[in-house]
């Protein structure tokens, strides 16, 4: 005869779920959008990247009723505050793909949207593999940079211009390179040629290898900088798909 478990096993094994979800998702706020869970990150204090204030606060961060991902930078009680999202799950090798509902040609000079893999642990440069949009304070600077960190090595960077539009941003990781892709529109391999706006591949020694990275997207202020107009910015992410 099989015994039902007790009430006390029970609680552990619900203790045990709430420990394993809280190491995945360090942040009290989860969402879900494309198709995973998504940590919404919240610091009391200014942290990186920035550094900035984070809010998890559903005026910066919330999916639409069409399920769109909104990030926005507001500024409340005399303070900026920044939205950034942390996959649940640690993807490894294969394609990341964002598609963005929103132009970022003409993004304050002083805000950074990012597109990304990051991991706590310094190895591999924290595996940071970065889309970037932002002329870095300088209005002059071209508004998109690709980037395998470290980003000071020359060899390890590009950048280039985006024109106004939605756009879609990938980048398929393996092995021994990277290779990025952005084109106007939402088609990922578009019939027309003209509609790819940068392609790279680095295959440098800075390749990371895979290992507890998330994928992240962010959208936060150069240095911690208030935006040049001190508006408000909002940013829609229409998708995202990762292909193993």
């Amino acid at each position: 005869m099989t015994r039902a478990p007790s009430r006390s096993l029970f609680v552990v094994l619900l203790l045990f779920v709430a420990a394993s979800a809280n190491a995945v998702c360090p942040y009290s706020r989860l969402i879900s959008f494309g198709g995973y869970d998504w940590c919404v990150k919240r610091s009391n204090g200014k942290v990186g990247p920035g550094p900035n204030y984070f809010s998890d606060s559903t005026n910066n961060v919330w999916v639409d009723t069409q399920g769109r991902l909104h990030l926005k930078i507001t500024r409340s009680g005399g303070r900026w505050y920044c939205a950034e999202v942390v996959s649940a799950d640690s993807f490894g090798f294969g394609t990341y793909r964002f598609y963005l509902g929103s132009a970022v040609d003409d993004l304050d000079p002083n805000v950074v949207l990012g597109l990304f893999t990051w991991s706590d642990d310094p190895a591999y440069n924290n595996r940071e593999i970065d889309i970037e949009f932002s002329r870095w304070g300088d209005p002059n600077n071209q508004n998109a940079q690709y980037v395998v960190q470290p980003y000071t090595q020359s060899q390890n960077i590009t950048r280039f211009d985006m024109p106004t539009n939605q756009s879609l941003h990938q980048f398929l990781w393996e092995a021994a390179a990277v290779s990025f892709r952005s084109v106007n529109g939402f088609d990922p391999f578009p019939p027309n040629p003209s509609d790819i706006i940068k392609e790279w591949v680095y295959a440098g020694p800075d390749v990371p290898q895979a290992g507890g990275e998330n994928a992240r997207i962010v959208l936060f202020l150069r240095g911690g900088a208030r935006p040049l107009n001190r508006l408000p910015v909002e940013i829609v992410v229409t998708r995202f798909e990762f292909i193993p």
